[in-house]
């Protein structure tokens, strides 16, 4: 008897990744979930009525690269390969360059959102390859179109998710393995509650989710949801410097660490 097709999420306590979890849950999928609060992805599962052949919760911080490749190693061991890898988890805090203190939570961010996606894809690309088939998903960010005044390393920290998964798209090409990268726009998440600007086309977690899953089963490479925060973007890359910067004149920026919840 085939078994069930499983799925990897980072980030899966809450906010996108839990909205994913579902998604695949419903779906009949297993679920191996990665997340550093192990007690809220358990609370869960208990609440949906999950039943424990259908998943298994990996503790893990994807800031700590040996923390997150270790919980990859586990499900392997466990569940067997995944034929999705999601790496959702991500941070967002402002930052000042003009602060000593602000270097450090860059690099945080850094190792969070890029470290830490290239660390959640190591345990499986090779095995991947060897069986022929599987899809690496990287969770971008239209913050990573163009750069946000006092979202610096969040910005820089997503346009190099952009760039990776385009390059690990072009290592992999014709092995089977396919790598799809998501931006998406405004998601109403612990992450984004604190903003002090609007977000237009604003989307709850559960809507988001629907959409990403179908982007992820019809085997796109890139993907903005929603589509019109792809179009603004667009638009705003073609925007030249002198526009760009006096549209974000007087934008209120991102919570700096102290500021608002990070």
């Amino acid at each position: 008897m085939q078994q069930r097709p499983l799925v990897f999420i980072t980030g899966a306590s809450s906010g996108i990744g839990r909205a994913l979890a579902e998604c695949y849950w419903r779906m009949g999928w297993r679920l191996a979930l990665a997340a550093r609060r192990e007690a809220e992805m358990k609370s869960w599962v208990d609440a949906h009525g999950i039943s424990a052949d259908s998943y298994q919760i990996y503790g893990a911080d994807v800031s700590q690269p040996d923390s997150i490749i270790a919980a990859g190693q586990a499900c392997i061991a466990r569940q067997g390969l995944p034929d999705v890898v999601i790496a959702n988890a991500g941070i967002s805090i402002g930052m000042d360059t003009a602060e000593r203190t602000d270097l450090d939570v860059m690099a945080r961010v850094f190792a969070t959102n890029n470290l830490g996606l290239a660390a959640t894809f190591h345990p499986f690309v090779a095995a991947m390859v060897r069986r022929g088939s599987g899809r690496l998903v990287g969770m971008g960010s239209v913050a990573g179109i163009r750069g946000l005044p006092g979202h610096g390393a969040y910005c820089a920290s997503k346009a190099a998710v952009l760039s990776y998964c385009e390059s690990l798209r072009g290592e992999l090409r014709g092995s089977g393995v396919r790598v799809v990268t998501i931006c998406p726009g405004y998601v109403d998440t612990p992450l984004t509650r604190e903003n002090r600007y609007t977000m237009p086309f604003l989307l709850r977690p559960e809507e988001f989710a629907e959409k990403a899953l179908k982007v992820i089963e019809s085997g796109a490479s890139y993907r903005v949801i929603p589509w019109q925060m792809g179009v603004a973007a667009k638009l705003l890359r073609l925007l030249p410097n002198a526009w760009f910067d006096r549209l974000l004149q007087g934008r209120p920026r991102k919570h700096r660490q102290g500021q608002g919840r990070s």
